[in-house]
Formats: structure tokens, C-alpha cells, sequence
């Protein structure tokens, strides 16, 4: 049924045949350009019932301004910034929207913006979007890298914003590519987004997912390894504090044979109220023989009244695969990493800084682009500076780690 799931009947039934879709079954979803087609947006849904729908309503239903808007894009060499016309026929060739958010942004845009990378040599390009306004407003981006392409391409999200906004990304034969998407908005901030990606034969994909500034913030990246040699690294780090909800559905759809993807989101939280989700779906399909899989997803929490769902799932459709797995971990301070750094003359508060630097740099290490680095480096200290409770006496060891 549109936009949910429905509880298994007695006798057998065919999910896609008859429109039952069991929870599990990832692909099967509905989906549509139109929002009208979805129903409405109730929060008990498999996709929303872990979002704080009651702040989001006018984005996920409400109307959208979709007019283009203020950016810094600098002159790169190789790489191409452009606005086009929602008819080009570069819109729509990735993905199709399963949420009711997704599908109006796709209806309310007025122009797509448009980056194109053609050259061998690796360019970055970071582009700054901080115009977007507090006016409820819509946006669609589309990235493709063309055959043998090579580059870093940095969305910087920062200022006033109540947007959603659908991203297309197409890597082509042989490309490396590496999209970075930041959201370092203003307090208040609202930010919905579904990141589609399609990975071609011996290419090469990273996407990177920071989450650090807004009030709620739901990232989903839905990437699909198309061809054969296809290779998809995703990854995320994000920092909630006091009130605020960072949200990540994560999907990875193993499609052709011979492909390798690699599932890697750590996340702090402090803050009475701070909220993360992460779940991770991974589907090897029926066609993906030699499939070489794994996610995993780690949270440390630093205060009391904090909450991390974590939720890795994983689907496979052939019995040809050379490896597949997940795991997930929620937990506080390890008690015997302070004890060795303070047994060494560093302080308790020092310490507790060390032990969540150590535990988030894994991910901005593999970044790749040295000046988002060192900025979100010093972004996480800022963050660590500001903690009024990450020294309390409180906080133990792990509470709670799941490996499958």
C-alpha cells in the first residue's frame, strides 16, 4: 500500500503482485512523483515513525516556493554550474521519491541546478548555499560525474533554512567521485533531503553525510550499484545537541554483480532532548553474485536525556556473495579509555574531549578534502567546548551494542 507497510495475511501472496509490502522488503515501497499519491503523513508510517513529523507538516505537505536560489559556486576547471529548466532531461533519470516530502519538493521546483564534471584530473568544488531563506521552499540538485571524471563536490549547507530538496547523482563508467553534504544550519533550521545515486561499471562512489547545526535535520541517501565493479563507501558523522532531531535512512542497493559497498555513521549526542536516527538498509539483489557488503553504526552518548535509535537491516536475494554484514552500538564513555588517559596526567574533562575526537575522527579522516577536515575538526571542539555535562559522574560504560 502507498507509503507504509500492511501485516501478512494467512495463505500465500505475492508482495509486489497483490500490493502487500512487508517492512522487510526495502525495494518494494511505493513510490511516485506525485505527492498527491501518497497518503497523508500521519507519523506511524515505516519511514516516519521516527521523525518529529509535527514539526516538519509544511514541508512534507505544505506549499513549496521552488524559485532558484543565491549560491557561490567558484569558476572550477572541469567542472560545470548551471541552471536548467525542469523539463531537461537530466531530471528524473535517478530515483523516484517513497515519501510524501520528496514527492512535493519534486513537484514544487521551479529550476534544477545542475553540476557537471567532466575532467580526468581531480577538482574540488565547494559550493556554498547559504540563501535559502526561512520561507518553506523546495530545491533540486543534479550531480553527474561523466566516464573517467574525477572530483570532490562539497554541498556547505549553513543559514536560515525550511527546505527539502531531492539530489540527483549519476557516476559514470570508471568515475571517482566524492559528494560531501553539510548541514551547519542555524538553530531553527528545518532540512528534509533524499540523496539518489547510481553508481557505473568500475566506478567509484563516496558520499558523505555531516550533520552538525538545525533544529531537525533528515538526510537519506538511497545509492544503487548498477554495473558490475561498482564501488559505494557511505558515510556519516553528526553531533546533536539540546532539542535538536538528526535523522538518517540510509539505503544501499547492491544491483549488479561484483559490487562493494561500505555502510560507516558515528554520531555523538548531548543535551537534555537531543534525538538521532539512523537506519541502515542494505539489499543485495537477486543478479549481485560476488556482492562484498557491510554497515555499521555508531553512537556515543555524553549527557543523560539523550535518545540514538539505531537500526541496521539487511536483505539479500542470492546465496552467490562473497560477504555480507552490519552491526550496531549505542553506548557512554569506556571507562577504561579514561582511566588509561588520566592514569598519564591528563584530566578528567580532557580525557572525555579525547576519547569523542578519537571516536569521530575515523570518519572525517576518510573524508578525503583536507580543508573540510580541519573545519569539522574544529567544529566537533567547539561542540565538545560548549558541553556542560559531558564531565558528569553519571555516565558509565557501554549500555547497549548489538553485532550480527
Amino acid at each position: 500500500m502507498p507509503g507504509g507497510s500492511k501485516a501478512h495475511s494467512d495463505g500465500g501472496w505475492d508482495a509486489r503482485e497483490k500490493g502487500f509490502i512487508p517492512v522487510q522488503t526495502r525495494d518494494a515501497r511505493f513510490r511516485s512523483y506525485a505527492a498527491a499519491e501518497f497518503p497523508a503523513v500521519t507519523g506511524h508510517e515505516v519511514n516516519w515513525k521516527l521523525t518529529p513529523v509535527g514539526r516538519i507538516g509544511d514541508l512534507i505537505d505544505g506549499e513549496l516556493s521552488g524559485a532558484p536560489y543565491e549560491l557561490d559556486a567558484p569558476t572550477t576547471t572541469g567542472i560545470d554550474v548551471s541552471w536548467v529548466d525542469r523539463s531537461d532531461a537530466r531530471v528524473g533519470v535517478v530515483g523516484t521519491p517513497e515519501d510524501k516530502a520528496a514527492a512535493n519538493a519534486w513537484g514544487s521546483f521551479d529550476k534544477a541546478l545542475v553540476i557537471t564534471v567532466s575532467g580526468e584530473d581531480e577538482q574540488e568544488l565547494v559550493l556554498g548555499r547559504s540563501a535559502f531563506g526561512a520561507a518553506p521552499r523546495a530545491a533540486h540538485t543534479i550531480i553527474e560525474a561523466k566516464p573517467f571524471s574525477n572530483a570532490v563536490i562539497v554541498l556547505d549547507n549553513s543559514g536560515a533554512a525550511s527546505l527539502v530538496e531531492n539530489v540527483e547523482i549519476v557516476i559514470g563508467d570508471s568515475a571517482r567521485l566524492t559528494v560531501v553534504t553539510v548541514q551547519d544550519f542555524d538553530d531553527d533550521a528545518r532540512y528534509v533531503a533524499t540523496h539518489f545515486g547510481r553508481v557505473g561499471r568500475d566506478a567509484r562512489f563516496k558520499h558523505v553525510v555531516v550533520s552538525l547545526g538545525g533544529s531537525v535535520v533528515r538526510v537519506n541517501p538511497a545509492i544503487t550499484l548498477a554495473e558490475p565493479g561498482a564501488d559505494g563507501e557511505l558515510l556519516g558523522v553528526y553531533f546533536s545537541d539540546a532539542g535538536q532531531h538528526l535523522e538518517q535512512q540510509v539505503f544501499l542497493f547492491h544491483e549488479a554483480a561484483n559490487t562493494k559497498g561500505r555502510v560507516n555513521y558515528k554520531g555523538a549526542l548531548q543535551g537534555e532532548g537531543a534525538r538521532t536516527v539512523w537506519i541502515g538498509d542494505v539489499l543485495i539483489g537477486a543478479n549481485a553474485s560476488a556482492t562484498d557488503s557491510y554497515e555499521q553504526n555508531r553512537n556515543l552518548v555524553l549527557t543523560d536525556g539523550t535518545r540514538a535509535d539505531s537500526i541496521p537491516n539487511l536483505e539479500i536475494e542470492t546465496g552467490d556473495i562473497l560477504g555480507a554484514g552490519h552491526a550496531s552500538a549505542t553506548g557512554r564513555f569506556d571507562d577504561e579509555q579514561l582511566f588509561y588517559l588520566r592514569s598519564r596526567g591528563i584530566s578528567e574533562s580532557e580525557a572525555r574531549r579525547l576519547v569523542v575526537r578519537g571516536f569521530l575522527a575515523e570518519i572525517v579522516q576518510k573524508i578525503g578534502f583536507a580543508p573540510l577536515e580541519e573545519r569539522l575538526n574544529s567544529a566537533i571542539e567547539a561542540e565538545l567546548a560548549a558541553s556542560v555535562g559531558i564531565a558528569g559522574s553519571t555516565l558509565g560504560r557501554q549500555v547497549d551494542g548489538a553485532q550480527r
